[in-house]
């Protein structure tokens, strides 16, 4: 059986919108996607922290009634659960207020033996912290070197930009370490200062063979080394966005699942796999959009289960 294993913050997200907290639920990006792929019934395992405190213990229920396996969470004493506040703006853009108080050592906790057929996810300022960069590195190069799926999502946000030089050589070379970079237009502006996908591509080619570049309502480009192609988006009217590039990741993954896709067979992809796999991307990003949720939706992923059972 092929697992998928993720690694990234765990969180409290309190939701405000015209001034009034909407919605709080346990949150992170990798989480966001654990939970989407959990509901789904894929096996998944979350590689994490929080405390053993009231937040802590939200989390962890909350984790294993979706079906995310949590033997790779570290729970500490020594501290505090993160909680992150975060404001809607009118176009439900948010932007964010975080209060956390980690222990000394991070992320202390035994890490699991990843597999040619696994697929392994990280990424987001947890992926270049110091105290946790180091260890989720080593997962992703080994990972990496035993043909693994490596997906990298940098998420890095323009809040970063003080620490931008001694952040951007960690994110390049987690990239190196990567069978597939997913990164939105503002990552990649953020990062490298590219106007376009065209741009984004220039630069991440020199590091990683396949990028998935996601611009919002512009849309979806992907490249590779025999392949390049662009697809649209929904047009919707969103509740959240916060979630979305979250479970568009979870979308990829389900999708590469589905059609047994491997490391090794990234780059031969063509037009219609590369369809295949945006479409369930896109529709899972899109569902996440039409809710205060940051995951899809039960029903959803009733049907996705269907709906995959039937195709296989």
């Amino acid at each position: 059986m092929r697992n998928v294993y993720t690694a990234g913050e765990a969180l409290v997200d309190i939701i405000f919108s015209n001034g009034q907290p909407r919605a709080a639920s346990a949150g992170g990006a990798m989480l966001n996607t654990s939970v989407s792929l959990g509901r789904t019934g894929m096996p998944v395992f979350f590689i994490s922290e929080y405390g053993k405190d009231d937040p802590g213990a939200l989390i962890d229920k909350f984790l294993l009634e979706n079906g995310v396996n949590t033997d790779y969470i570290s729970r500490y004493d020594d501290g505090k659960t993160a909680i992150a506040l975060a404001f809607l703006d009118e176009n439900n853009e948010a932007h964010y207020t975080f209060y956390k108080q980690y222990p000394e050592k991070r992320l202390e906790v035994n890490m699991p033996e990843i597999t040619r057929e696994d697929i392994f996810l990280f990424g987001s300022i947890y992926a270049i912290t110091q105290g946790v960069r180091e260890k989720l590195f080593r997962i992703a190069v080994k990972a990496f070197e035993k043909g693994a799926v490596v997906i990298y999502d940098p998420n890095f946000r323009r809040t970063h930009g003080n620490e931008k030089e001694a952040l951007i050589p960690l994110i390049r070379s987690n990239m190196n370490f990567a069978s597939v970079v997913r990164a939105s237009d503002e990552d990649c502006r953020n990062i490298f200062g590219a106007n376009d996908a065209e741009e984004a591509w220039k630069e991440v080619s020199n590091l990683c063979g396949c990028l998935v570049y996601t611009a919002g309502r512009s849309g979806v480009s992907v490249f590779t080394d025999s392949y390049r192609g662009h697809f649209p988006v929904k047009k919707i009217r969103p509740v959240s966005t916060i979630g979305a590039g979250d479970t568009f990741n979870a979308g990829l993954i389900a999708a590469m699942l589905r059609d047994e896709i491997h490391a090794s067979d990234i780059r031969l992809l063509g037009q219609t796999e590369w369809k295949k796999i945006i479409a369930t991307a896109v529709d899972f990003a899109t569902e996440a959009c039409m809710s205060y949720e940051n995951y899809i939706g039960l029903a959803f992923a009733s049907r996705y289960r269907s709906a995959s059972r039937f195709q296989m």
